[in-house]
């Protein structure tokens, strides 16, 4: 089952859109492997978006995602990385479809709600700077064989 990270960012908390953004994911059929609401401090976040870092965007982005709490989740599930990512809509809100977590909440181009992983690369990588292997649960409840059928291609 592939793994993703999610991050409901600081203007997902302020809002109080916690539950909504997860029952998106949850209804689509992903499973919450693991979850925690943390701060994320700046050694973490200047870690985690390395790759952005000769970007003009790249100090507000720091700034952004260490101002608030966070919810950090691994989502997991056949296809979770694709599927997350069509979930959120694209970066920014206003060019985000209706139906998507990002074009129903969100209208900025720098407050869009949710981090995704990219790839299975970047997902292994992001997971493990914030979850320790024994943060993180493998289950498949019961009602998963009604949402994936195995091998289905």
């Amino acid at each position: 089952m592939q793994r993703t990270l999610i991050i409901l960012k600081p203007d997902t908390i302020q809002r109080r859109l916690i539950g909504r953004v997860i029952q998106r994911f949850e209804d689509k059929g992903l499973i919450v492997a693991g979850m925690k609401l943390m701060r994320i401090a700046r050694e973490l976040a200047e870690r985690h978006y390395a790759p952005h870092k000769s970007k003009p965007f790249y100090p507000g982005l720091i700034e952004y995602i260490t101002s608030g709490p966070v919810v950090v989740m691994v989502l997991a599930g056949d296809r979770s990385i694709d599927i997350a990512r069509m979930l959120m809509g694209k970066t920014f809100g206003y060019e985000a479809a209706p139906g998507t977590i990002r074009g129903d909440f969100g209208a900025s181009r720098s407050y869009n709600l949710v981090h995704g992983s990219d790839s299975p690369e970047s997902a292994e990588t992001e997971i493990a700077l914030y979850f320790s292997p024994d943060e993180l649960l493998d289950y498949v409840p019961d009602a998963s064989r009604w949402v994936f059928v195995p091998n289905d291609v």
